[in-house]
């Protein structure tokens, strides 16, 4: 069995059968080309690996299936960049698919670090007329806090930061006890306004 590397693991992909390779090919071909209904054959026949590795990395299906989406309209607008002698096409699939995942991550990371910014600054007693430098000093600090979490603390800020989730449906999303989301929320912020209030401090 073929294993495909992700960020989240490795993607296990059957051995094709002859029949199999053949139809693969002939799709990829028809694909390259731009045959409209080959695209559809190569989605319908793809698509749930692609969302798959996205679902399993993001742990969202909402920002799985724009991934999976973003994958197949890039495949398809860069088409003539796929050679089959370099692999078969669902591999240059997933190669595209974790390129957009890393990019939804990165995307994630920086709108969390935002907004757990803005909520430090709010809490942190700051008068709201900061200057820029000290707004990009919150930003910095919070990017910086923000990997020092434990992965748990980190994924439920970001639950509720940039899916807007309250407790209660980070609790029905990750299957932890509301109490322990709870207290995991309470401590990540504390811990970031501290760091924000502590630069915020005028020096002795």
């Amino acid at each position: 069995m073929t294993a495909l590397v992700s960020q989240a693991g490795p993607v296990a992909v059957p051995p094709a059968r002859a029949e199999d390779r053949a139809e693969s090919e002939r799709l990829a071909a028809g694909f390259v080309r731009g045959d409209e209904d080959s695209f559809a054959l190569v989605y319908h026949r793809w698509g749930t690996l692609v969302y798959s590795l996205a679902a399993r990395s993001l742990g969202d299906a909402r920002e799985a299936e724009d991934v999976a989406q973003q994958t197949f309209l890039a495949a398809w607008r860069g088409r003539q960049g796929y050679h089959a002698v370099r692999g078969p096409l669902p591999g240059w699939l997933v190669g595209i698919a974790r390129r957009k995942i890393a990019d939804a991550h990165a995307a994630r990371s920086r709108r969390t670090e935002l907004a757990l910014a803005h909520a430090a600054r709010e809490g942190s007693g700051v008068p709201g007329t900061a200057e820029r430098t000290e707004a990009a000093l919150d930003r910095v600090l919070v990017a910086q806090e923000l990997r020092k979490l434990p992965p748990v603390q980190r994924r439920i800020l970001c639950l509720a930061f940039f899916d807007d989730l309250t407790h209660v449906q980070i609790a029905e999303r990750t299957g932890l006890p509301l109490g322990t989301v709870k207290s995991h929320a309470r401590r990540a912020i504390l811990r970031i306004r501290r760091s924000v209030a502590e630069s915020a401090a005028p020096a002795e």
